[in-house]
Order: C-alpha cells, then structure tokens, then sequence
C-alpha cells in the first residue's frame, strides 16, 4: 500500500521509520542493494529532519554522492522533502518514474498522463512532459495535482530563467514542456486559462529601441493610436515598416530633433532610393516591388495622419506624393495545372500528419483562405432542409461571413477531421474572446499555420512538384469555378469577395469570349490557306509507335503522341482518374491492354531517362489496376 506522506509543511520523522520505509519501498519495486541502504544512513546520520539539508547551498546539495540519489527521490516523491527549484531543474530525475511506484504521486501522475494523451500527445511525448513539469511542481509544492496554481507555474518559470542566467544553458525543453503542462491542466479543468504563445511579441517600446531616440516617443503614440482602429497583425506590420523608415533617419541625420524637421530632399527622396534597393533579411533577395509600396504607404499614412490629427511635431506641408509610390505588377492568379493540382491531393491523402493534411484538402474544396480555415469551429457544417449541406466561413480578411456549399466528399472529410481534431475545453476566441470549439485543434491547442505550410511543402516534395503556398489551393478552386462558367456574382459570393474586380482576375485566366474570337480568326486563316499537308511521325523499329522518340501516351480508345518540347499534356489518361469514370466487363479486355502498353511506356522511358514520364506511367498502371480490381469484386 502506499506510504504516507505530509501534505503542506514537512515533520520531522524518526531516522529509524524512514530507513524501514525505504526498505520497503524498495522492496515493493523489486529494487534494492547494500549502497543504496549504506547511502540512506549516512544521509540521515546528518539530516535526521531531511527538510534540514534544502537549506544548503545549492553546490553542496548538487554534490550528494551517487549512493544516495535514490533515498533522495525516495523522500522526495513521498513528500518528506521539497529540494527547492533550483535543485529540481539542475538535476535530471533520471529515476523519477521507477520512484514514484507506490507513491503519492503516482495517481496525480497517471491522471496527467491519460489528459496529456486525449488531447493527442503521445505516451513517450506525454512521459516527458510530466516529469520536467508537473513531477517537479508536485514534489516542491507537496500538494495534489488539482490543487496546482499558475503562481507554481510562475516560480518554476522564473527559476529556469534565473538557472539560465547562472550557468548559460538554455531552459527551451522546460519551457515547451511548461507550456504543455498548462494546456493539458486547463483541458482537466485544473488551470482557467490556456498558455499564452511561448514567443511573446514585443512592447512598442522594445520595437522601436533602433530608430532615432528623437523619434521613438511620436512612433510609439502613433502605433497605440492605430490599434484601437486596426487590427493586431496589421499594427504588427505598421512597427516593422516604421522602424526601418526609423533607422534609416538615424543612420541617415543623426542630428535630427522631431518630425517637423523632416524635409522632401534631405529625408524622403534619400529614403525613397533606399527602399528601391531594400535587401529582404530573411532570404537576402531584394524586396519585392509590392513590399517596396507597402513601405512607402505606411510612411505616407504616418505623416499624413499626425498631420491631420494636429501634432505638434508633425511636418508642415505633404511629403510623399501618389508617384512615389511604385507600379504594382497585375500577376495572374497562381492556379495548379490539372495534373499538379491531383498528385499534390494524392500526396495530401497518404500523410501520416491527417489532421493537417485534411485542413489543406478543405481548403482547397471550399477555396479558404488560411485565417478563415483555421477559424472554422465545430459546428460549421449547416444542414438545409431541400438544399444540401453548407460550411459556414467566419469573418475573415473582408470582415464578411459566407456560406459554401458543400459536396458529399466533403462532408465526409469534415467529418474525418472531426473524428481526427483533439478534445478538449473551448478556447476564448481571438476576435471576441467568447469561448468556442474550434474545428483544429492539436495538442489541445489550435492548429497553427506553420503546421500547415509545413505539411503542404511536405506533401509537395512528395508528389514531385514546386514549392506550393496555401493560397494557390484558393486560386485553384477559383480557377476551377471559372472554367466550369460559374457566374461572376456566384464567384464572388464563394470567394468571398466584397467587390466584381477581385473576382474579375479569374475571368482573365480563361475567357470564353477572347477562346471564342480566337478559334472564329483560326477557322478563317485555315480557310485562306487551305489544308494543311498531312504530316507522319517518324517512329522507330517496325513503325510501332511504342519506339516513337516522343511523349506517348495509352489512352483506352488510341493513343497519343506529343513532341518532347510539347510536354506531357495536361489531360492525359484523365478520365480513367475521374470519380465518375465506370468500369464494366465489356471494359476490362481493353484496360488490361491499356495496361500492356503502360507497361512498356515505363520501360521507354526509363531508357531514355525521362524519369517523371515513366512515374507518369506508373500512376496509370496502378490506377487501372485498382479499376480492374474493383470491378473483379463486383
């Protein structure tokens, strides 16, 4: 049965009845040997009160020998003794949880495991999690597991810091495990507040440390101003590009004394050269021309705005006029061709990580945008009685909802996600703070959108392709909608697009009308100059047109032959990959002889060492035969 322990405060126990418990203890463990027990007397020989030796130096306490390692977890886990933080985070429990067996400790800590392991950590991840957290707060603390409060969380926070300081190792592994431990308290209704973001943004102040001290104070006013007005991540961008329009005036005038000084030749124009060569810090690429405006607009609305406001160090006459700003290009939208567009959904479908690979599948069913995706909560699917399932979109970029409607694969999916999210408590939602139950949860916590670019550049990499961004999964249902003639006001409202030139971008892509005038001028031009010469393909060998030197591919009807410039076509073997395309018996003689010639397709290729048309080849060979298959069953 377990041993006793003292809740609060501990009490001075007789040497002769802990040496007797020890024994037992490691009896009951199937442990025990003549240094372990040598180790244990000589401990209480000099601290008969164990609580007696947390006094001394933490030098002194860390230089117990190895004989008395397990007595010391020993009176430790039964509450007889609370080492103190600094002792606990500068030494490595190592036999933390053969210790606690028939301890105290042991039902807190099995509770903590099964929360941490609901809310989708793993038993190994959930060990860990334990034993740097909650086993060091519960043996200092000398209370139950409920009882725990974010002040204990605080102090062994602090003291991890202050270790750092110290002795210069990083405390990363107790702060992420920290920060776990509080999700899974606050999901057993033990803590009320879930854990902040471990990266906690800066203070204005501490944004602006690097521009010039003369003008910190009307920078730091300025962004307070803008944030009872727009939102967080938009002041966020606001400080980035404020301080380096700061920095270059310090670098620039040091002698500079307020923003009335400011002057178009002196200041603005130097600056404005300045941005047209900015170099990006991340990538050491220069900055992109839509960055270059961005830069000069929030220069322009600074002073414009303190102006107007009537500060008393704001310029005196207009600084920055429209042509300064620089010339946007007009890019198309960056839609997947067909073939990318349903290898990269393969890859999606076998990720191991299913959560985040379904969410970029919705995506790209619904045409979200990444915040709205990640907003979704639970209850986002609306059934309508004679009109089909609907997802709700929340407020998103345009601060508009909108209603999708939603294909049976598609509910399907949401359904898989919901079967796949982890449970839990709601969280305070970051728009108005009310609780809600988002749609992604993982870990306990919402997913974040680094998990998603992350399984998306994965699940590229896998099917063979370029770097992919989550908003080209947006172009591509857009683009999709367009060519199937989805009306302008319909895209819109799936899009949810709050003007028609937004929307307008998709109908440059492919527009009936320009196809339409294009093919009536070719007809005419083939009329004038009359028909054009057949033509023969050269082929090798006896004519076989499995030897041609080209891009061939089997179709079950003929087959087709492309010059290697031309490329694989994007519509190759489509339809033997469509959802809707059936398979009879009367069909299965002429897909086995479409497989035949696959097969030597592979081969041809891989003589010739074009090696994405023999994998091209190889997805069609196993595509026919799961269609043989199924129609084997039936």
């Amino acid at each position: 049965m377990p041993l006793a322990n003292v809740n609060a405060t501990s009490v001075e126990r007789p040497a002769r009845d802990l040496l007797a418990d020890y024994a037992t203890h490691l009896t009951l463990t199937g442990r025990g040997n003549s240094s372990s027990a040598q180790g244990a007397k000589t401990f209480l020989r000099r601290w008969p009160d164990p609580q007696d030796w947390a006094a001394q130096s933490l030098a002194r306490r860390l230089g117990e020998g190895p004989q008395t390692t397990s007595f010391l977890m020993f009176v430790m886990v039964h509450g007889w003794l609370q080492p103190g933080y600094d002792y606990l985070v500068s030494r490595k429990l190592t036999s933390f949880w053969r210790e606690i067996a028939a301890s105290p400790l042991e039902a807190d800590m099995t509770r903590f495991l099964h929360g941490a392991e609901a809310i989708g950590y793993t038993p190994i991840q959930s060990l860990r999690i334990a034993s740097q957290s909650v086993g060091r707060l519960l043996i200092q603390t000398n209370v139950r597991l409920e009882q725990l409060t974010m002040g204990d969380f605080d102090e062994l926070t602090n003291e991890c810091r202050l270790r750092e300081e110290r002795t210069g190792k990083p405390w990363g592994h107790y702060r992420s495990a920290l920060n776990a431990a509080q999700r899974v308290l606050f999901h057993l209704d033990i803590v009320e507040v879930p854990p902040p973001h471990w990266q906690l943004s800066k203070t204005f102040e501490q944004r602006v440390v690097d521009v010039h001290p003369a003008l910190q104070p009307a920078f730091v006013a300025y962004l307070e101003r803008k944030t009872g007005t727009c939102r967080t991540a938009t002041v966020t961008c606001m400080a980035t590009r404020l301080v380096h329009f700061g920095r270059f005036l310090a670098d620039l005038d040091p002698e500079l004394r307020s923003l009335a000084e400011l002057d178009r030749q002196r200041h603005i124009e130097p600056y404005l050269n300045s941005v047209a060569s900015a170099i990006n810090s991340k990538n050491g690429d220069p900055v992109t021309t839509a960055d270059q405006s961005r830069r000069v607009l929030t220069v322009s609305s600074f002073l414009n705005d303190i102006t107007e406001w009537g500060w008393a160090d704001a310029p005196t006459r207009r600084l920055v006029f429209r042509s300064d700003f620089p010339r946007l290009p007009k890019p198309l939208p960056r839609y997947l061709p067909l073939d990318v567009d349903r290898r990269l959904g393969e890859a999606l479908e076998g990720s191991e990580f299913r959560l985040a690979a379904d969410a970029l599948l919705l995506a790209r069913a619904c045409g979200l945008r990444i915040g709205e995706l990640l907003d979704l909560e639970l209850d986002c699917v609306h059934e309508v009685p004679g009109n089909g399932a609907w997802l709700k979109v929340p407020l998103g970029k345009m601060d508009t909802e909108r209603m999708v409607p939603l294909d049976d694969e598609t509910v399907t999916l949401i359904d898989r996600i919901t079967a796949t999210r982890s449970e839990g408590r709601a969280f305070p939602h970051p728009r108005s703070g009310r609780p809600a139950q988002f749609l992604f949860t993982h870990h306990g916590r919402r997913l974040a959108q680094q998990a998603l670019r992350l399984e998306l550049d994965r699940a590229a990499q896998v099917a063979g392709i370029a770097h992919v961004t989550p908003h080209q999964l947006r172009h591509t249902f857009a683009t999709v909608m367009v060519n199937a003639g989805v009306s302008l006001q319909a895209l819109m409202a799936l899009l949810g697009h709050v003007s028609a030139e937004m929307s307008l971008r998709y109908g440059r892509l492919f527009d009936t009308t320009v196809r339409a005038e294009y093919e009536r001028a070719l007809n005419l031009a083939k009329a004038h100059i009359g028909p054009l010469p057949a033509q023969r393909i050269p082929v090798t060998g006896d004519d076989n047109w499995r030897d041609a030197p080209l891009i061939k591919t089997k179709l079950a009807g003929g087959y087709c032959l492309r010059s290697p410039a031309q490329g694989s076509c994007t519509y190759a073997n489509i339809c033997e990959y469509c959802p809707t395309f059936h398979v009879d018996a009367s069909t299965v003689a002429a897909l086995s002889a479409q497989r035949v010639d696959a097969e030597a397709l592979v081969a041809d290729a891989d003589a010739r060492e074009w090696s994405s048309e023999a994998d091209r080849h190889r997805r069609l060979i196993s595509r026919l035969d799961t269609l043989i298959a199924e129609q084997a069953a039936q």
